[in-house]
């Protein structure tokens, strides 16, 4: 028997998916067996609205043993140090700062090796975190240790749970399953867009750490990393704020992309770091039947097929790229400040994606040029001067500055970006409007200001990624090597694997 793969089954919406085994025996040949199958792949191919089609790649097993077909691939996650063996390799327990995705995979398949990390993360567990968050929202007061940014699960637990990723990189299929078995959907292990929701992700990041703790590892909540101690450029240890000392031959720096006073101690203790672009700009939001109609022709679609989503770009003349970002449907748009007097703006939705509206960065390119310094740390300052602006237009209380995409011009909004985004947005819009009706329709809200899409600075890195301290490793979002859930979790199961593989020479 063999197991192979077959793409581009396609069903109507109505079609059961109990159908897909004659249709590959159609394709295949009406005397192919199926002994088993699965599907591995789900999408939605909506670009003709009136036969929209439900669209699988299966894996089956057969015994025909010339199907003109590439076999199923072995995606199975493969350990450079035996489960559980690790233990003897290092005299010291590796250390990790910050428990995001980077942190927690790394941490997670460092503690499947038997390697017993320990976590330090500046923020608190995920109940406590979501209790400050929710205080946050209702009046106003801000937690700089414990927010949407910081604590358990990272800035991604106060999102939409989005698992896309543009990486190719086969330790995604580790992270999938990983976060499955921890509690989300089963949906996510065939979806081509697969999403978790803020609801159910705090429950699997918890489940998460939990497990790294069966393994042997530590995660410590509201412990800062405050300095790095070392010697003839080699890492000896860390300091933390509490004035503790963990001696230490390995550290991950996993800090995310909002740690700036962390960004600022590495600075200061000649860790090498250059400048990065990002972007800047707002979020905006629509009725979520407006994005179902647009994109399936029919809204009541939506109850079979899930709320629709979008991903749009414009090329301005100025040559700076528009784009949406991170769009969450059926969410809510939400304040994710992390220092005072400043307002940033984020998206959030729940597995169901049950609300009412739909909404998505709008954004534009911020290039190092628009920083005017030299300074490695200058898009920090960048984003600093646009969030504490946005804060003083909204009222200085944390609310966000709004208007209606008819009244932008001159509204706080606009004021509250750089003259370049905004005037690429204007450019934009009607371009966006044609690729999605409705998008620029006059009562689209605008709401200010969007600034932490990625992280500003990247931290230099070897091809071992190591800093010029040796022990000490770059990783993540923070360090910028990820955009998103997924792509910083792979990084950090490759630092967990350089780790490994530094003791055993290979």
């Amino acid at each position: 028997m063999k197991t192979y793969r077959i793409h581009q089954i396609k069903l109507k919406t109505d079609e059961p998916v109990s159908d897909i085994p004659e249709i590959i025996k159609k394709a295949c040949g009406k005397n192919t067996d199926i002994i088993s199958w699965k599907a591995v792949r789900r999408s939605v191919d909506a670009r003709d609205k009136g036969d929209i089609r439900i669209v699988y790649s299966v894996d089956f097993t057969t015994s025909a043993e010339s199907l003109d077909l590439a076999e199923a691939p072995d995606l199975t996650y493969r350990y450079p140090v035996e489960p559980g063996t690790g233990g003897q390799l290092t005299a010291k327990r590796p250390v990790i700062a910050g428990f995001g995705p980077c942190g927690m995979f790394c941490a997670l398949i460092l503690s499947q090796m038997g390697l017993a990390p320990i976590v330090i993360e500046r923020g608190k567990s995920v109940d406590e975190r979501t209790a400050d968050i929710a205080k946050f929202w209702k009046d106003g007061e801000l937690d700089t240790e414990s927010n949407v940014q910081f604590g358990e699960g990272g800035a991604g637990t106060f999102s939409d749970g989005k698992l896309t990723t543009g990486i190719k990189d086969p330790r995604v299929r580790k992270v999938i399953e990983e976060f499955a078995a921890a509690g989300a959907p089963a949906d996510i292990l065939i979806d081509a867009k697969p999403h978790i929701g803020t609801d159910i992700l705090k429950t699997v990041v918890k489940n998460i750490r939990l497990k790294i703790i069966a393994g042997g590892g530590e995660v410590r909540f509201g412990e800062k990393l405050e300095s790095i101690v070392s010697s003839g450029n080699v890492l000896k240890g860390i300091r933390l704020h509490s004035g503790e000392t963990i001696a230490a031959d390995d550290l991950v720096l996993a800090v995310g992309h909002s740690a700036r006073d962390t960004f600022m101690m590495l600075r200061e203790n000649g860790f090498e770091m250059i400048q990065k672009p990002f972007s800047i700009g707002v979020r905006i939001e629509h009725e979520q039947e407006l994005i179902n109609k647009a994109q399936y022709g029919d809204p009541g679609l939506a109850a079979k097929l899930g709320p629709a989503d979008y991903k749009l770009h414009y090329h301005a003349r100025s040559g700076r790229g528009v784009y949406t970002f991170c769009m969450c449907p059926g969410g809510n748009v939400i304040v994710a400040s992390s220092e005072e007097g400043g307002v940033v703006t984020n998206g959030m939705s729940g597995s169901l994606r049950d609300g009412r509206y739909a909404n998505s960065g709008l954004l534009a390119d911020v290039r190092p040029d628009d920083f005017a310094s030299s300074d490695p740390l200058a898009g920090v300052e960048f984003q600093r001067k646009y969030e504490r602006l946005a804060f003083r237009l909204g009222g200085g209380d944390y609310t966000p500055p709004e208007t209606l995409w008819k009244d932008f011009a001159g509204s706080a909004v606009d004021r509250s970006l750089p003259e370049f985004a905004s005037a690429s947005i204007n450019e934009a819009m009607p371009f966006l409007g044609r690729k999605l009706r409705g998008f620029d329709s006059p009562y689209s809200k605008l709401i200010g200001v969007e600034t932490r899409s990625s992280s500003p600075v990247r931290l230099l890195r070897d091809e071992n990624m190591m800093t010029k301290i040796a022990g000490v490793y770059a990783c993540g979002e923070g360090a910028g090597y990820a955009g998103g859930i997924v792509s910083a979790a792979a990084d950090g199961i490759r630092a967990a694997e350089k780790i490994a593989l530094r003791y055993t020479g290979e």
